[in-house]
């Protein structure tokens, strides 16, 4: 792995080869978990001990990079309110859109203000938690992008953390727990494989997706998807294996772009400065819609 890390681990807009060319409009999709980012007070109930909200400084360098990134679709994890998104994604340029869960980690969409947007049910099943369980796990924000000839599905995720790299047959709790929810995705993609429309899921897997991992195999049974981190590792943060993905299916595996994958890492090069920005970096690619 040290080889691969060293490799990739630059700073700035790293570029990574993709396949899978198309023509097109194109629109920049992101994936970024933002660590925490919530207003309410340390020792918050609600909150582990070692979380802290931001300054009002690391906020604006957030915005500064959420400016950089400059993504027309950002799905983004980990963010307590549509306020404190605002905060990175300006009403002018983006509209806000996040579920419902009563969680400070709720998932959510930034969408370019040209873009329209169809809301769907959250995918509420991906709590797999009984009712009575402390800490319900997050939904999936489900929607339809469009931009007024084609449309794209999209579903934001954050799943179970705990087991990255473990067999499937692992029957550790987070094992188990991940496994239910892969389930439930693999639901919700053999339903767009059935409708045959151009859908995109991405977010935060808390697992190193790889073509070979047998929950991918799960997910791309019933259809080929584009797994668009396949074969990288990320250079966030000094370099590290994905775990932040993009999955595309139907017609968007075609849209594409070639050598588009990207990871905008930080300035930052002390790691200990994550927790004021995000131990994840923003991960995006660019599609060319019909």
């Amino acid at each position: 792995m040290g080889n691969v890390l060293r490799q990739w681990a630059c700073a700035g807009l790293v570029a990574v080869a993709l396949a899978h060319p198309a023509a097109g409009r194109t629109i920049k999709v992101s994936t970024w978990n933002l660590d925490w980012l919530t207003a309410r007070a340390a020792g918050d109930p609600t909150l582990p001990p070692d979380v802290h909200p931001r300054a009002d400084a690391d906020l604006r360098r957030l915005a500064v990079y959420a400016a950089r990134l400059d993504a027309d679709i950002v799905g983004f994890q980990e963010v307590d309110s549509p306020a404190l998104a605002a905060r990175l994604f300006p009403p002018g340029r983006y509209r806000i859109v996040m579920t419902a869960d009563p969680v400070v980690q709720r998932t959510g969409l930034a969408v370019a203000t040209s873009l329209t947007i169809e809301r769907h049910p959250d995918l509420a099943a991906l709590d797999v938690y009984p009712p009575t369980a402390p800490h319900p796990l997050r939904s999936g924000l489900d929607v339809t992008i469009g931009d007024g000839t084609a449309n794209l599905r999209v579903l934001v995720v954050h799943l179970k953390a705990g087991c990255r790299d473990a067999a499937p047959s692992d029957r550790r709790a987070a094992c188990l727990t991940l496994a239910r929810q892969m389930a439930v995705l693999d639901d919700w993609v053999a339903q767009r494989q059935d409708e045959g429309v151009p859908f995109l899921v991405m977010g935060d897997f808390n697992r190193n997706l790889t073509p070979g991992d047998p929950f991918f195999h799960l997910l791309d049974q019933d259809g080929p998807l584009t797994l668009a981190t396949a074969g990288r590792a990320s250079p966030c943060w000094g370099g590290t294996y994905f775990i932040d993905h993009l999955l595309l299916g139907n017609q968007a595996r075609g849209w594409l772009r070639p050598d588009s994958l990207r990871v905008l890492t930080y300035d930052e090069q002390d790691p200990a400065r994550a927790p004021a920005l995000s131990d994840h970096c923003p991960v995006s690619v660019r599609l060319e819609m019909p």
